[in-house]
């Protein structure tokens, strides 16, 4: 049964204090270090704040339409129910918290890339993490053991396919949520788990500056076709030149870090999520998409095998965050009360 839109606010205003007060903080932290970089905060062509936000507002319009007609049609499709669906479903306080948390998620995501594109201005640590993976792996390189299982060919296109859909994934996780879930507390803990995934993945670059195997080891995947994520590859190597030959030129913006994952650090969490909120069917698409997105981090050259393993931590704790941040409880004794 759907919560009253009467009771959704106040159950969620400690949680949206919370997150509003992580927004503020990170907030904070990326003027200050604007400031420290002596470089201004940018959102090229409006790319990553404005059109995202937008797109996802209106994402959630048509989402929120099915969802009402899903349910009107459950519900007996008259009059009645479809009073009924729209009065619970798009009542103002709950569009309003939907709002809030599009909002808070994104501003949490422009801060988060201008401050990946500052990591460029610090030396980045690929010998060891080369040497790492080779001796992980007796010596070869795991993206070339990848090649050869897979082939240089055919593979490469299904492969960028899978990785280049990432954006539309963490959106479809994130509007999804708040779009179809009866209780908003629970969509709101996949906002907030998506929060501290770009946040903790912003600590991780600043810990280990990194550019992955594609940057620091080229000839490797020299071989590979062209494809979508070749091309970014190239762009990035372009726009990574420029910045760093003038940071202050207004279109210099970076999106090259390696430690951790977040390519699979979101996607985890959205695995995460979807166990979480038992969704069964999700959770093993998800779990296919992680399996195809680790292939293809390896098979690319976007990152190390340590990489991996740090996406999939910070995903964890993303969630943990998240939980306690709406629920004021840990997950287990949660889990153990429902039981």
């Amino acid at each position: 049964m759907t919560p009253s839109p009467h009771t959704a606010g106040p159950r969620l205003a400690p949680a949206v204090w919370t997150m509003w007060a992580v927004v503020a903080a990170f907030g904070i932290i990326t003027l200050l270090w604007s400031q420290h970089v002596d470089i201004p905060l940018r959102d090229p062509h409006g790319k990553m704040f404005t059109k995202k936000l937008l797109g996802a507002i209106w994402f959630f319009a048509v989402l929120a339409v099915i969802d009402v007609l899903i349910r009107w049609w459950r519900a007996g499709h008259t009059r009645t129910a479809a009073r009924d669906v729209v009065r619970r479903r798009l009542a103002p306080t709950r569009l309003g918290l939907v709002l809030l948390a599009l909002v808070a998620y994104h501003l949490i995501y422009i801060c988060y890339r201008n401050l990946k594109s500052w990591v460029a201005l610090r030396t980045p640590h690929d010998d060891w993490m080369l040497q790492f993976d080779r001796d992980l792996f007796g010596g070869h390189s795991p993206a070339v053991l990848l090649h050869d299982v897979l082939g240089t060919g055919a593979a490469a296109h299904p492969l960028a396919f899978f990785y280049a859909i990432f954006t539309y994934i963490c959106t479809l996780a994130i509007v999804g949520c708040l779009a179809f879930l009866d209780d908003l507390r629970r969509a709101y803990v996949m906002v907030i788990a998506g929060m501290w995934t770009w946040i903790l993945g912003t600590a991780s670059y600043y810990l280990l500056p990194t550019l992955g195997p594609v940057f620091s080891a080229p000839q490797e995947f020299a071989m590979l076709p062209h494809t979508a994520v070749t091309a970014m590859v190239q762009g990035n190597i372009a726009d990574r030149r420029e910045f760093l030959a003038d940071p202050q030129a207004p279109g210099s913006f970076v999106g090259v870090a390696a430690f951790a994952s977040l390519h699979v650090g979101f996607t985890s969490t959205v695995l995460l999520m979807m166990a979480y909120l038992n969704k069964r069917i999700l959770t093993w698409l998800a779990a296919v998409y992680l399996f195809v997105v680790i292939l293809a981090t390896i098979y690319f050259g976007w990152h190390f095998i340590l990489d991996l393993f740090g996406g999939v931590a910070l995903a964890l704790l993303s969630v943990g965050i998240a939980h306690v941040s709406v629920y004021r409880t840990s997950p287990l004794r949660r889990r153990q009360a429902a039981s």
